[in-house]
């Protein structure tokens, strides 16, 4: 026996649950299919929540006219001991008069008939569903789109966090991947790079960021079309957000200038840029496969007098004029500290008149090889051929590469390398002895000169026109230690220097 299902109707409970799926599906653009087979799930288990795990129901949808159709079938017996599959023959005959013993007794269920906590557990089953079915789709959609350049408009702004619409989804911007200067309000578009799609994340699953490097390149593909194109290609970014970035390009057609078109017609388009990043200054460098010519390109605005690979130490020395030495290093280090990132090498920065003072000392400290005694003519020769030509070229040298020398044995190497120690000591004692003798006459010079101040003259009782010409010559005196004075930016400027060594590197 079959009983016809009854319209079921749309008010009250189900109203309610008809008005919250319907909503459901507007706001979070979720499949359809979904919800209807989430709704007939938990409706399904809000029934046999009511009625008994074993209950034979029935849920179908009818989503053309948004009825819920649920029948519970039963078999008819005389005494029901299994109120999920069985019903009494007299509540049977109270539905259906002619029902039967043995008959499969199918009885019309309303929203109502499974009560308000089984309908509560049901919405609450749909709600759950479609989060999942949502943070599905959200990571199905955006998971390929790590590493693009994305728009949306500000949301809220809660404990520092930007939350940021995105079409149908939405997205956070945390304050470590906020530039410092930068300041939303709800309504605010933003522009911003996503970094990561977090599918277990329990608040919004996208990830933007405004401070990774790969944001600065995204914006420059919005902004200069050969970018986007890949006729000028981007070698590399050293980014210290919101203060200064270095970017390296390259151009692949030899008719365009790759930094005249990433600045475009005065400066229109990385002011651009500029300003998307609250007013990070950008400096575009022309790249270049030769280290040295790339690391002085790098260092602009300051002009480099030399640089010099010391391959020893795997770092680039270079050389700059004493007044743009400041300019080099930065404020805080900061020029060189992004040159030294965006090419990958290690930057000492050294003033020239520095720089001349090295040179001078290691040319004064050169021992050539010819000056060792326990070496003849024949043995110096071949350790110049060896590459061997001065006393700390031999230091350095690895005993290995001493003994590989033909004609050299242990005991020949160890009496040359004990000879070239001593004359070493004694030329380091020759040039203190120097320095000292050179600091001490400067001293007594400018003692003398200070006695020579202080002294009165007896002219000075003479005419007036002889007193004139004397507190001429004194007004004149203290501009003589000028040239004195004019180191001591030098030894600050070495200070800052060592100080960007680190920073750099």
């Amino acid at each position: 026996m079959k009983a016809v299902a009854k319209e079921t109707h749309t008010r009250g409970v189900n109203y309610e649950l008809m008005e919250a799926m319907a909503q459901i599906a507007r706001e979070k653009s979720v499949d359809k299919t979904i919800l209807v087979e989430t709704l007939e799930a938990g409706l399904l288990s809000a029934g046999r929540k009511r009625f008994g795990q074993t209950a034979n129901i029935e849920v179908k949808f009818d989503e053309p006219s948004g009825r819920i159709l649920m029948k519970l079938t039963r078999r008819v017996v005389e005494d029901a001991e299994d109120p999920a599959a069985e019903i009494d023959l007299e509540e049977a005959q109270q539905y259906e008069s002619d029902a039967r013993i043995g008959q499969d007794f199918v009885q019309e269920l309303t929203l109502e008939d499974l009560g308000r906590n089984a309908i509560a557990a049901a919405k609450q089953v749909l709600v759950q569903r479609v989060r999942e079915a949502e943070r599905e789709r959200i990571y199905e959609d955006y998971h390929d789109r790590v590493g693009e350049m994305v728009r949306g408009t500000v949301q809220q702004v809660d404990r520092g966090n930007i939350y940021v619409k995105l079409d149908r989804s939405e997205a956070i911007l945390p304050p470590r991947e906020q530039i410092a200067r930068d300041r939303y309000h709800q309504g605010d578009h933003i522009k911003a790079y996503i970094i990561a799609v977090d599918k277990l994340a329990r608040g919004p699953q996208i990830i933007l960021s405004r401070t990774h490097p790969e944001f600065l390149r995204r914006l420059f593909e919005s902004e200069v079309p050969e970018v986007a194109e890949k006729i000028i290609e981007i070698k590399g970014i050293a980014r210290e957000p919101g203060s200064r970035a270095k970017v390296s390009v390259l151009s692949n057609d030899d008719k365009i200038d790759a930094v005249g078109a990433c600045v475009g017609i005065k400066g229109s388009r990385v002011q651009a840029i500029v300003r998307e990043l609250g007013g990070e200054k950008i400096d575009i460098v022309p790249w270049s496969q030769d280290a040295v010519v790339f690391v002085t390109r790098s260092l602009s605005p300051a002009k480099v007098l030399e640089a010099q690979i010391v391959e020893a130490e795997q770092k680039i020395l270079v050389t700059v004029a004493d007044d743009q030495l400041s300019l080099a290093i930065g404020k805080g280090g900061q020029n060189a500290r992004l040159a030294a990132k965006l090419t990958g090498w290690k930057i000492d920065l050294i003033s020239k008149s520095e720089r001349d003072r090295q040179k001078d000392f290691e040319r004064r400290s050169r021992i050539d090889i010819e000056d060792l005694e326990a070496a003849g003519p024949k043995l110096r020769e071949k350790l110049i051929r060896a590459g061997i030509e001065t006393v700390q070229d031999l230091l350095r040298a690895p005993m290995e590469e001493i003994l590989a020398i033909q004609g050299i044995g242990e005991k020949t190497a160890e009496r040359l390398i004990e000879e070239a120690k001593e004359l070493q000591e004694r030329r380091g004692r020759e040039l203190a002895e120097e320095v000292a003798r050179a600091a001490a006459a400067a001293s007594q010079q400018a003692s003398l000169e200070g006695a020579a101040g202080e002294q009165s003259s007896p002219v000075a009782e003479g005419t007036p026109a002889e007193e004139g010409a004397l507190s001429g010559q004194d007004d004149a005196a203290p501009t003589e230690p000028k040239p004195e004075e004019a180191v001591e930016p030098e030894e600050s400027g070495g200070d800052a220097r060592e100080e960007t060594r680190s920073d750099a590197s």
